[in-house]
């Protein structure tokens, strides 16, 4: 590819609009859509004002909107097409353009015909790309927005070594000789770690996790390869990895931003990392353990500004929701929330608390860690290393004259012994417990020594609940089940009349799995009174749960089966977190 040859007549078709109303349309289109904050507007506004620049450049530039939010905001503005770069050919079309235009204007030419070439461009605001490429060959240019990073991805596979933007970076850091040494030495790891390509380098592993929805990154070393996965909707995903020899630098770079010891690594560590990825706030929380081959790194994103604090959003259904809300409204006792690390009990508790939150409730939590932070609620970070535990908070609390509390985690019998004491003088207590499925949070309690009178002069209801992959409803594809499968599930019993479906997942240009986002699947048990009769008599799980469905709890699987009926899940994500006990 050499320089473009030059056109036999001008480009018609790229419009000239004024840029400075066209980014003004954009950024009412980002208000618009809540991806840009008023307040970051006026910081960006004063920034402009001083240094000059179009302000939709500004805001890309200064990380207060994601390339995506920008792109999409551009396409609506502008009437064009937004393109993917996994929809784009796999050759591109024979024109003869400078790669050095191409890299430098953040374009490049996707499509053609006799009379035309599609091009892919990062800034549809900006005619001279356009208008330059139309001179070079000739031809009328059709504008197709695309995000920068993959729009440079896509020139390295059409026109390079079919590198990636990772292995642009590893490329500059093998020219610079940097990233291996003596990984004993620590003022070497410190230096390797702060050089620009290794920066970029974990910028881009954060910055792609973000994109891609993770909810945490995995960052793993083996004998001959470092693995980098992210888990997105609950499952994990291989992405591209940096080399081998790089290990050392990429979590010495972890460990710093996190203001973690990079000399020990023998012991485990935690440490968070606040930064503005995508336009986004993030809470990065890091833990580091030690592995035969280094040190396995896991960053848990919280994006505090998409937490969803709404119980239908959530998952509960117009059935379980009234019955919720009627345990929630009782002045004492305990609702507890059941299951595995990483169901979504905490958020489930966080919207509970939300709707306590007002001025005459005075609400105090003690938790570790304080994942989200909500306006009118005392939050207590436990810090057992100076033994601020949950059972030390607990009394101290109690002195601090709440309505209600909130603990973490019921991990031993003297903080259960506590809050049920709470609960016993008048205070509405909400905490979560590590049990597959309702019953198990009363035979849990039962096991940890907690009295069974005192349990059932306390606990209202215990959730349970899993979360479950979303189908994303536009491209989801409905089918009639067999017989045989209808039978095996029951599923006539949750639909008695007209025909069943269920649905599967179809790729989109939002989700290439077909599943965007999750939701909760659930069962809620009350406590009656002939259940405390169960509990007196230290009855079983299976006997406590049998009682309760007769006298109308819905299980958890049950939950999930209705749920695939109605579309907003799969079968198969049902029987994946959960089965018919």
């Amino acid at each position: 590819m050499n320089t473009a040859i030059e056109p036999s007549t001008p480009h018609e078709d790229v419009a000239s609009p004024a840029t400075d109303d066209v980014d003004e349309r954009i950024v009412e289109e980002l208000l618009r859509r809540g991806r840009l904050k008023d307040a970051d507007l006026g910081r960006v506004r004063r920034l402009q004002e001083e240094s000059g620049g179009g302000i939709a450049g500004l805001l890309a530039r200064l990380g207060m909107v994601s390339e995506k939010d920008l792109a999409e905001a551009s396409a609506q503005v502008l009437g064009l097409p937004l393109v993917a770069a996994r929809d784009c050919p796999d050759a591109p079309p024979v024109v003869q353009l400078s790669i050095r235009f191409l890299k430098q204007q953040h374009v490049c030419p996707i499509a053609e015909d006799d009379h035309s070439l599609d091009l892919l461009v990062a800034d549809a605001r900006d005619p001279y790309p356009a208008e330059a490429v139309a001179m070079a060959t000739g031809r009328q240019v059709r504008l197709r927005i695309g995000l920068r990073s993959e729009i440079d991805d896509l020139i390295e596979r059409y026109y390079g070594a079919g590198r990636s933007a990772m292995g642009a970076i590893v490329e500059d850091l093998s020219e610079e000789g940097s990233g291996g040494g003596d990984e004993d030495d620590i003022e070497h790891l410190r230096d390797a770690a702060s050089e620009a390509p290794v920066i970029r380098l974990v910028n881009l592993i954060i910055q792609r996790a973000v994109e891609a929805r993770a909810s945490d990154i995995h960052i793993e070393p083996f004998e001959n390869r470092l693995k980098v996965r992210n888990r997105v909707d609950g499952v994990l995903e291989e992405v591209e990895s940096p080399p081998a020899n790089l290990t050392a630098a990429v979590i010495s770079r972890v460990k710093i931003l996190a203001k973690l010891n990079i000399a020990e690594r023998r012991l485990p560590q935690d440490g968070r990392i606040m930064l503005r990825v995508q336009g986004k706030e993030l809470d990065l929380r890091v833990s580091t353990v030690p592995t035969a081959h280094g040190e396995s790194v896991v960053m848990r994103l919280l994006d505090r500004e998409s937490v969803v604090l709404d119980f239908e959003r959530l998952g509960f259904t117009e059935e379980l929701l009234p019955q919720f809300r009627k345990v929630l409204e009782l002045p004492h006792g305990i609702l507890l929330v059941t299951g595995p690390t990483g169901s979504g009990k905490t958020t489930s508790l966080y919207t509970a608390l939300s709707q306590l939150n007002t001025p005459a409730v005075k609400i105090i939590t003690v938790e570790d860690p304080v994942e989200y932070q909500i306006t009118g609620i005392n939050q207590i970070q436990a810090k057992p290393a100076i033994g601020l535990d949950f059972a030390q908070a607990l009394r101290s609390i109690v002195r601090q004259d709440p309505d209600v509390i909130m603990i973490g985690e019921m991990r031993d019998l003297e903080t259960c012994r506590i809050a049920i004491q709470s609960a016993l003088t008048g205070h509405l207590v909400l905490s979560t417990l590590h049990t597959n499925n309702a019953a198990g949070g009363i035979t849990r309690m039962l096991d940890m020594g907690v009295e069974d009178y005192l349990l059932t002069s306390t606990v209202n209801g215990i959730l349970a609940q899993r979360l479950v992959r979303r189908l994303e409803p536009t491209h989801a594809q409905p089918y009639e089940p067999l017989p045989e499968v209808i039978e095996e599930f029951g599923l006539r019993r949750l639909q008695p009349e007209g025909p069943i479906y269920l649905w599967k997942p179809m790729p989109s240009a939002l989700t290439p799995s077909g599943y965007l986002g999750r939701t909760t699947i659930m069962e809620f048990l009350v406590m009656t009174d002939s259940l405390r009769r169960l509990v007196m008599q230290h009855a079983g799980m299976g006997e406590i749960e049998t009682v309760a469905r007769s006298e109308g709890m819905r299980t958890m699987y049950e939950d999930g089966l209705l749920k695939a009926l109605r579309g907003q899940t799969t079968i198969e994500e049902v029987l994946r977190v959960c089965s018919d006990s």
